[in-house]
C-alpha cells in the first residue's frame, strides 16, 4: 500500500475561553469566516478576571471553543476577537498542528 499523499496537512488549532454569554456571538464569528465545525466544553477555573466555578448554568461560567482552521482564517478570527477582550473575559492562542479535517 503506497500513497504519496500524506493523510494530514498543516492546519491551525484555535481555542477560545470565554464568558458564556458570548458563545452565540463567538459561533456567528467563526460560521462567518466558513468554520466547517469546533467543539465547545463548559469549563471552570481561575484568572485575571477571577474565578469561574461553572456551578449555576450561564452564570459566572465559562466555555472553551476550538476549532481547525487555515492560518488566513486564524488571523481573521483572533483579530475580531480582539475586540471582544476589554469588554469580557476572553483568551484566545493558537498552535501549528498537523490534521486530517
Amino acid at each position: 500500500m503506497s500513497n504519496s499523499t500524506p493523510p494530514v496537512e498543516p492546519a491551525i488549532l484555535i481555542t477560545i475561553i470565554g464568558e458564556t454569554v458570548l458563545k452565540d456571538r463567538i459561533v456567528k464569528l467563526l460560521k462567518n469566516h466558513n468554520v466547517s465545525g469546533y467543539t465547545i466544553n463548559q469549563v471552570q477555573g481561575e484568572g485575571g478576571h477571577g474565578r469561574r466555578l461553572a456551578d449555576l448554568a450561564g452564570y459566572n461560567t465559562n466555555i472553551e471553543i476550538k476549532t481547525i482552521v487555515s492560518l488566513e482564517a486564524s488571523n481573521a478570527i483572533l483579530s475580531a476577537l480582539k475586540e471582544e477582550q476589554g469588554k469580557h473575559a476572553l483568551i484566545a492562542f493558537r498552535q501549528n498542528i498537523e490534521a486530517f479535517y
